[in-house]
């Protein structure tokens, strides 16, 4: 990357003593794995609105669609103090250039789903979502967001992550034409020329292709038609269009049926300098893979082995082989 990867997170993820009962929630792959790769931006929304630590415990209650955020012990309704907070909070995160955001679970204010609602009589539903998660996943629908109890899912960690460090190549590439400070697509003055513009993005459309394809197919046809128009079609709707759409294919888990269908597309690329026992070799890897004996690093890495064996270009620049560092070790699960 060519500048650090920014996420928000619960502060108390960090080990801050921020919680109502003056402690924190570290999470040590958060706090510790995690911020090796990244650059956090920590966010408390209690004690950022005004609430001091320690403070009475609060929850949500009412209608899960439009819950109230009251003290348990008092029934304090500080709702509106919270709200306009947020509204004000995630327009402050706008300008952070944020990649993603890892939200603290089961947190009236910041967990991201199957929140406790409390109604007035009767059980809890599990359907709330925190007050300040839902306005910053309103006001950013597509941006990367996980729950840190979640990452601990060796598929949704992966998928979280993978979209992040996307993202974070697709800023790279908004910046080195000009676009980086302007959402509405339009070139800065001092900003290359069209064909460069025009260029860059199909590189990286190229470059990017086979991960695509492993998350979703459909889309990514699509991103290959828009980048193949791209001349045509005016910055302020293309690059946009463009990012929608790649945050939307991102969104979408890959799944062993998909990786495999894109492990094979790469396997194409050998066939001439392939043996019959190389060929073998990879599509028993593959079939292993998909029926969850192997985990996805194996036939990688013997594709990658592959790619450096018969020197193919195309390949080489391909993120799907290597798309977020080694030592977090993604794809090593079965």
């Amino acid at each position: 990357m060519d500048r650090p990867i920014r996420l928000g997170v619960s502060a108390c993820l960090l080990g801050h003593n921020v919680r109502y009962d003056g402690g924190h929630k570290r999470d040590a792959y958060v706090a510790d794995t995690l911020s090796a790769y990244f650059d956090f931006v920590p966010v408390c929304p209690e004690t950022e609105c005004g609430l001091p630590v320690p403070r009475p415990a609060m929850r949500l209650t009412g209608d899960p669609a439009s819950p109230r955020l009251v003290t348990i012990t008092t029934g304090i309704d500080v709702t509106g103090r919270m709200l306009d907070y947020c509204a004000r909070r995630v327009e402050e995160l706008a300008g952070e250039n944020l990649c993603g955001y890892i939200f603290k679970s089961k947190s009236p204010s910041s967990g991201m789903a199957r929140v406790k609602v409390y109604p007035e009589k009767g059980p809890p539903a599990m359907t709330g979502v925190g007050l300040f998660a839902r306005a910053f996943m309103d006001r950013f629908p597509l941006l990367p967001v996980e729950e840190e109890g979640r990452l601990h899912d060796a598929g949704l960690r992966e998928n979280f992550i993978e979209r992040v460090f996307t993202l974070a190549r697709y800023r790279d590439l908004l910046a080195e034409v000009g676009l980086d400070a302007t959402p509405s697509g339009a070139p800065t003055p001092d900003a290359p020329g069209k064909s460069l513009r025009v260029g860059r993005l199909a590189a990286f459309q190229a470059s990017h292709k086979y991960l695509l394809m492993s998350h979703s197919p459909k889309i990514a046809g699509q991103m290959g038609r828009l980048a193949a128009r791209a001349r045509a079609v005016p910055d302020a709707e293309l690059f946009p269009q463009y990012q929608r759409l790649l945050l939307s294919a991102m969104a979408l888990h890959a799944t062993p049926a998909k990786h495999a269908n894109v492990l094979q597309h790469i396997l194409g690329y050998f066939k001439k300098q392939l043996s019959p026992d190389e060929k073998a070799e990879a599509l028993e890897l593959f079939a292993d893979y998909r029926a969850g004996q192997l985990p996805l690093v194996v036939p990688v890495t013997l594709l990658s082995h592959f790619v450096r064996k018969y020197d193919a270009a195309y390949l080489k620049d391909q993120w799907y082989l290597h798309p977020h560092p080694r030592e977090l070790m993604l794809r090593n699960h079965a």
